[in-house]
């Protein structure tokens, strides 16, 4: 049998670790539903970005792609990482930088019809940035292309 104090200790501990795990479980949960991926083109292209749920995709903007609407603030453009292109679509207040042949990332939610309807739109900040994301994309996208060509 045993004693009253020993038993309050164990029930204590026991709700201690019991909220810990709860508490944990609903970080974890809300960092997962918050968490939005980075993808590239050419992985939009071949299926790996999914389809639904808020992403980020970053690239190149298509010179002679942009396509403004004059009786409201939609644009269509398309992004390149130099091995696949992807059609873009945004409705609102482009970035100051933003511009043909410029690395951007637009936040935002691919279609089952491989549109991308961006929410949101980011353009660098200077003429020499690119961002580290869309550069490596564009490097790797590049070097991929080369080892296809080559076989």
């Amino acid at each position: 049998m045993m004693k009253p104090q020993r038993k309050r200790r164990l029930i204590f501990v026991i709700s201690i670790v019991l909220g810990l795990g709860v508490a944990i479980g609903l970080g974890l949960y809300a960092v997962k539903k918050n968490i939005n991926l980075f993808y590239t083109p050419i992985e939009v292209a071949r299926g790996k970005a999914p389809v639904g749920p808020l992403i980020r995709v970053g690239g190149l903007v298509v010179k002679g792609s942009v396509s403004r609407d004059p009786k409201s603030l939609k644009i269509q453009f398309k992004i390149t990482d130099n091995a696949e292109t992807i059609p873009v679509t945004f409705e609102g207040i482009l970035p100051d930088l933003f511009r043909e042949g410029q690395g951007i990332i637009s936040m935002g939610h691919l279609r089952k019809d491989g549109l991308f309807e961006a929410t949101e739109v980011l353009a660098k900040h200077d003429e020499t940035y690119m961002s580290p994301e869309v550069a490596e994309a564009i490097k790797k996208a590049e070097a991929e292309a080369k080892a296809r060509k080559g076989q």
